[in-house]
């Protein structure tokens, strides 16, 4: 099979839809990777690692397009990107289309392109296999990101997360009880955060509780609990997901407005649409701006900056389906593995996802 791997084109996203290793294993079994020059770099994967792991360097992104039947990437296409996808194409990253723009997913529809999301990639338990790990790393990111949003050189209200004896720490909210939740949860007890997580799942609280042995506040998530939170939140995290569909909003604009002066809201939900309604989306070269005298932060590819961690991480978690794929072809691999099948968007000119169905008819 011809393999291509492109350079992510978003800014500051530093992220490889496929390691060397993973291209030294393809090529052992006689399959073809085309690598779009410097595409690792961000990684720390240089051109010369993925040649002497077998791939072939090729000098543009439309050439990688050009001669793949299987494009790995990490992020949906940008614009230009979606120029180049080829006929009856297989392609595979998050895709994040309930929250696209329309002429993107009929251009996918237009050119029978099998597009695989790898947030929809959903087991018999309901669990995500390839985005629960990168939703790992963003959780774990967020005291990092809100730390320093709240100095004041930053425009912040200079409030230390885990404040110090004679004054309290941070009031960190976070929506979702899901693994980005938790794990920014957890992240933000180590650093000695109060925290609080809603949710409307009372299963899921109940695991919060028993996990962190009771310090952490759980609420659920009814338009009244969120109303009294964010009034005195330091830190909103909008952790929210509906697997393949956009995120509902839970935070309105009055919402906002009643928040603290210059409190912090990091809507990491933005890559299905954001679940605050003054949320619009950043980069990572101009993250923050201001609605309602509230700071946000709404980069959707947020773990696009720890490129090395992400992409090992992310390779790890895609690399049995990739091999099958590679091996036994697209057909057999969706038969055989039921959570892949499910993350399939698009194939043969139709939507097959039914959230994404329901978004683009809404």
């Amino acid at each position: 099979m011809d393999i291509g791997v492109p350079r992510e084109r978003r800014q500051y996203d530093s992220r490889v839809g496929l390691t060397p290793a993973g291209v030294e294993l393809l090529t052992a079994e006689g399959h073809t990777c085309y690598v779009e020059l410097g595409a690792g770099l961000g990684a720390g994967f240089s051109d010369r690692d993925y040649e002497k792991a077998g791939a072939r360097i090729v000098y543009s992104g439309e050439e990688v397009y050009g001669r793949a039947e299987l494009v790995l990437k990490v992020t949906r296409p940008t614009v230009e990107e979606f120029e180049w996808l080829q006929d009856s194409q297989v392609l595979m990253s998050f895709m994040s289309l309930a929250a696209a723009r329309r002429d993107k997913v009929e251009l996918l529809l237009k050119r029978h392109v099998t597009a695989i999301a790898y947030e929809t990639v959903e087991d018999d338990e309901g669990a995500l296999p390839i985005l629960a790990p990168i939703s790992q790393i963003a959780g774990r990111m967020c005291p990092h990101i809100a730390a320093t949003l709240l100095q004041n050189d930053q425009g912040g209200k200079g409030v230390l997360l885990g404040g110090v004896p004679g004054v309290p720490p941070a009031e960190v909210v976070i929506l979702g009880a899901g693994t980005l939740g938790t794990e920014a949860a957890r992240a933000f007890l180590g650093v000695g955060a109060k925290v609080h997580v809603l949710d409307h799942d009372l299963p899921k609280l109940r695991r919060i509780d028993e996990l962190f042995g009771g310090r952490v506040t759980t609420m659920m998530s009814h338009s009244f609990n969120i109303r009294k939170v964010v009034t005195f939140a330091d830190v909103l995290i909008g952790a929210v997901l509906v697997p393949g569909a956009r995120a509902p909003i839970l935070v309105t604009r009055e919402m906002v407005a009643s928040m603290r002066p210059r409190s912090l809201i990091m809507d990491v939900a933005i890559d299905q649409g954001g679940c605050v309604e003054t949320s619009r989306p950043t980069f990572h070269g101009t993250p923050t701006y201001v609605e309602e005298n509230i700071f946000h932060y709404c980069v959707p590819n947020m773990t696009g900056v720890v490129g090395r961690t992400a992409t090992h991480t992310l390779n790890n978690a895609i690399w049995p389906y990739v091999q099958q794929i590679a091996r036994q072809g697209l057909d057999a691999t969706l038969e055989a593995r039921p959570e892949l099948k499910r993350g399939v968007a698009t194939r043969n000119g139709e939507i097959v996802n039914a959230a994404l169905a329901e978004a683009m008819h809404a």
